[in-house]
């Protein structure tokens, strides 16, 4: 049967309409379960040295980095603010939980290194209330309200893929946001002036070393975090093979230890 040329052109459309509808359904997205997972498995890897992220609900010590006490699931600081907060919500949803009575504490301590009023007994509790699935949910609420979406919805307004939103997630978890020039939106202001992110026209490789050059500066302005391998033996790596998508499997190198998911 012959096909005019009008009807050609329409198929044509509609067949490459279809195919960059797959392309986007098919993207990789942090936001998908398990490209969530493999997002927790990589910063475990850094913050704990296992990629065995729900193993670290109960983890707690001062790491001597001048924020306190870090603690659970993304290294949640007494001296930061979001430990105050993650405590301020388990005792929303379960008053009377045994880390509720610090509180005070946790307010008086916040911003500084200090224990004073949480020891000795705050970590014997934190790990006690680990084991509470309560606690376990509040600690995912707090990680997503104030580091997982808040990064995730940066890059994908950047127009990066999954090795960009881990690059995002990864820096803000270590850094933080919204209290100064090193923070987060601090490295991102910085990357702006080397290039372009994808949604205004930039390169998406180029972007990203923009990024992950801002990164590797920040990390070096504080004494705690001045080794950049979780950048550059495991982002870097991957951002030179060209795997945008986390596609697994993924091999990489954090403070000297090598770690795989197949």
């Amino acid at each position: 049967m012959k096909i005019s040329s009008r009807i050609a052109a329409a198929v044509l459309t509609c067949v490459a309409l279809a195919t960059a509808t797959t392309g986007t359904a098919q993207a990789a997205d942090l936001n998908d379960p398990r490209m969530k997972d493999i997002a927790m498995q990589i910063v475990s890897s850094a913050e704990n040295s296992s990629t065995n992220w729900r193993a670290q609900f109960g983890y707690i010590e001062d790491i001597d980095d001048g924020r306190g006490y870090t603690a659970g699931i993304i290294g949640f600081c007494s001296g930061t603010g979001d430990m105050l907060d993650l405590v301020e919500l388990y005792k929303q949803r379960k008053p009377g939980n045994v880390l509720e009575k610090y509180l005070p504490a946790l307010r008086r301590v916040n911003g500084t290194d200090s224990h004073a009023g949480l020891d000795p007994d705050y970590t014997r509790d934190w790990k006690t209330a680990a084991k509470d699935s309560v606690f376990k949910a509040a600690q995912e609420s707090e990680r997503d309200r104030v580091y997982f979406n808040p990064a995730v919805r940066q890059a994908k307004a950047d127009g990066v893929r999954a090795l960009g939103q881990f690059a995002y997630y990864d820096a803000i978890v270590m850094h933080g946001d919204g209290w100064g020039s090193l923070d987060f939106s601090g490295i991102r202001k910085r990357a702006l002036a080397k290039a372009k992110p994808p949604s205004q026209g930039g390169n998406e490789t180029t972007w990203l070393n923009a990024f992950m050059d801002a990164r590797v500066w920040t990390m070096k302005q504080e004494p705690a975090h001045e080794d950049t391998t979780r950048v550059d033996t495991a982002q870097r790596v991957w951002l030179k093979a060209g795997n945008f998508d986390l596609n697994t499997p993924l091999k990489w190198k954090v403070y000297g230890q090598s770690f795989e998911i197949k």
